[in-house]
């Protein structure tokens, strides 16, 4: 269902009511396509505390300055900031260009991992999340915060992370912080078509979310199978017609789903497994039977861990390969009437945290969830309008995300040279208000 209420506020009339009442103006946001691909203007470099960055910066598509009157995008070199007395230096360096940050454009500070034996350099750095989450939350206008901790002073890890959060493509992530390993990142041998010469593999396909991940991963080059139930065999086809790719109708939670993936797959191996299928079954606590409360658990949750370990322990994803599952904020803020689903959603995160070091280390393969917000979908659509309404407005965007959102947000995880983002859970949610 269209969002009436952004519509209405891009008009004149709209402008003139909701200035005189007061009201929330969501801002329209610049998202991806191939006639605007990029931010528009220069990306301004500042620095905080005397830090230096071990190398130069990796290229991100933004031309780089020290001083712009309207820059499309800022990044902050905060890694030297080691006490309470250093953060001033972080205020004199933001102050003065937050109001000049042209819409839809994007702030990034870079930080340093906390010290577990430095007490005073891990809180200034924990500071700067604080920091990061706040700004998201009145810059405004469609413009995004976020802070990205590097493992290393080398910037080289950063680079798929950085261009992603400075481009279009990051449209409704906000106020989040991506932990960074100091692996060193692999570069794609076509940066327009980064995923070409890898089979991806994604779950609840047929419509939805997974229908826009399964279109975004083919637009980058990858060779889809689009999994989804045999009762939505027909819309599996067509997404699968569409885009090229290999559609195969499976219930996840069958006994034989990671035999049958794995005798799919082209020379048996799989680049990139994207965990997207999912239900809901909402009631009460109090009011839910057993059976409602084992199907959200088995679909969201039991198939992920049984299918992964499987694919896993037979080798079937390759060295380099990425795991992308589908969390929910619901997983980390809980919701009324969905103690199934936020337990199954909670339940990824700590699959997530758990999994990836080991993955990394035995396999070569990282871990990472993408966690959703109020995205634009039909079952956000049939929700109860002052709720739906409610979703829509309670984040720093005042509005819903859509499904191209998780999107490309799961193609930044599933990204070649995106190695050093492991362990992560990124929510795409236009920083909701729920939530940390």
């Amino acid at each position: 269902m269209a969002d009436r209420y952004l519509h209405f506020t891009g008009t004149a009339p709209g402008r003139f009511l909701t200035r005189r009442l007061g009201l929330p103006r969501p801002a329209p946001l610049h998202r991806w396509s191939p006639e605007r691909p990029a931010l528009e203007g220069p990306l301004l470099v500042l620095t905080a505390a005397g830090s230096g960055l071990d190398g130069p910066l990796p290229g991100i598509g933004l031309k780089t300055v020290t001083a712009a009157d309207r820059p499309a995008g800022v990044l902050l070199d905060a890694t030297g900031v080691a006490g309470a007395a250093d953060l001033a230096s972080v205020h004199a360096a933001l102050h003065p260009v937050v109001r000049t940050v042209a819409d839809s454009g994007r702030v990034v500070v870079l930080g340093a991992r906390p010290c577990a034996d430095d007490h005073h350099q891990a809180a200034a750095q924990e500071a700067l999340a604080g920091l990061v989450r706040s700004l998201g939350k009145e810059i405004g206008r469609g413009r995004t915060v976020n802070l990205v901790r590097l493992a290393a002073p080398s910037p080289t890890a950063a680079e798929s992370t950085l261009r992603f959060l400075f481009s279009p493509k990051s449209a409704y992530v906000s106020g989040q912080v991506v932990e960074l390993t100091d692996t060193v990142p692999r570069q794609p041998a076509d940066p327009a078509r980064p995923l070409t010469g890898r089979t991806a593999l994604v779950t609840g396909a047929a419509r939805g979310i997974g229908a826009s991940v399964a279109e975004v991963l083919a637009r980058d080059g990858a060779h889809v199978i689009c999994v989804d139930v045999p009762r939505a065999q027909a819309d599996l086809v067509r997404t699968a017609d569409r885009l090229g790719a290999t559609a195969l109708p499976l219930d996840i939670t069958a006994d034989d789903a990671a035999y049958r993936i794995a005798s799919t797959l082209p020379d048996s191996h799989l680049d990139v497994l994207v965990h997207n299928a999912g239900i809901t079954r909402d009631r009460r606590l109090a009011n839910m039977p057993a059976d409602r409360w084992s199907q959200v658990v088995d679909v969201n949750l039991s198939s992920v861990l049984d299918t992964t370990d499987a694919l896993l322990k037979t080798g079937a994803v390759r060295r380099g390969g990425r795991i992308v599952a589908t969390a929910s904020i619901a997983g980390i803020a809980g919701n009324t009437g969905q103690t199934n689903y936020a337990a199954s959603k909670a339940g990824i995160i700590g699959l997530v945290r758990s999994l990836a070091p080991r993955a990394a280390a035995a396999h070569g393969v990282t871990v990472n969830a993408v966690a959703p917000g109020f995205i634009e979908t039909m079952m956000t659509a049939a929700v109860p309008l002052l709720i739906r309404e409610a979703g829509r407005r309670m984040n720093s965007h005042g509005q819903g995300g859509l499904p191209v959102d998780v999107a490309e947000a799961t193609a930044y995880l599933a990204h070649p040279s995106s190695g050093p983002v492991n362990g992560q859970v990124l929510r795409v949610c236009g920083q909701s208000l729920l939530g940390a």
